[in-house]
């Protein structure tokens, strides 16, 4: 019953298929074990894909004794797995929180809940190190800090220590301003430069009453207030 388990000389197609359900399946259960940073930055079906992909197609392309059959047959299995298993899990909230579980809040109000440190497998050391990533240097100025399914930490801070932004003064708001690389590498850059409204002309007589040369500027830039800034080579 088994036999698709053992080494084979060949395998049936509905013996593929079987292997390639009870490795998709034992990937997600081990990478559950393992916790959500052993794949940080992917979800876990797109972690377990790239994964098993890249073993699945290596190894007929490698070894000219090896067929496609069934590298073609088990990808197939797996995207329709991958598929099926998304799609569920949009409507199906028990999957879902194995797939894409809730995230854990590992800090509230400046403190550490060391509770959820374990549950989500990182210690005190790994959450500082994440927090300092964001610029945190007191762990009392979180107000917030999550633990993302896909590894990472999002952390918000209290109140009275977030940056200042001009609604806060009620400041009248400044337009966006959006500098054009009109020159990179010593090249005129003509898209760049239509979308300012000058031209070519215009460039090279800005360029002449700072007497310098194209082929001598690295990067040269152009904001709307026609503010022209020069980054030669070094």
């Amino acid at each position: 019953m088994l036999d698709f388990y053992q080494s084979q000389e060949s395998l049936t197609i509905i013996e593929w298929v079987l292997r390639a359900v009870v490795a998709f399946f034992f990937m997600v259960f081990a990478l559950k074990l393992m916790g959500q940073r052993s794949f940080s930055q992917l979800r876990l079906l797109d972690f377990i894909m790239a994964l098993i992909f890249g073993n699945i197609i290596a190894h007929p392309l490698s070894d000219q004794h090896l067929g496609l059959k069934g590298s073609f047959i088990t990808m197939t299995v797996l995207v329709i797995l991958y598929v099926s298993t998304t799609l569920t899990g949009l409507h199906w909230q028990p999957l879902r929180k194995i797939i894409d579980p809730a995230p854990i809040t590992l800090v509230k109000d400046g403190q550490i809940l060391y509770r959820n440190l374990n549950k989500a497998r990182i210690s005190i050391d790994v959450l500082y190190s994440e927090l300092r990533k964001h610029r945190v240097i007191n762990i009392q100025e979180v107000a917030l800090a999550l633990f993302e399914s896909n590894g990472t930490i999002t952390s918000f801070l209290k109140p009275s220590f977030q940056t200042v932004i001009q609604q806060d003064l009620n400041l009248p708001p400044k337009s966006f301003d959006y500098s054009h690389i009109v020159i990179k590498e010593g090249k005129l850059n003509p898209q760049e430069l239509a979308e300012t409204g000058k031209d070519e002309k215009w460039l090279k007589a800005q360029l002449e009453k700072r007497q310098t040369k194209m082929s001598d500027i690295l990067i040269a830039t152009l904001d709307h207030n026609e503010h022209l800034h020069l980054m030669y080579y070094k």
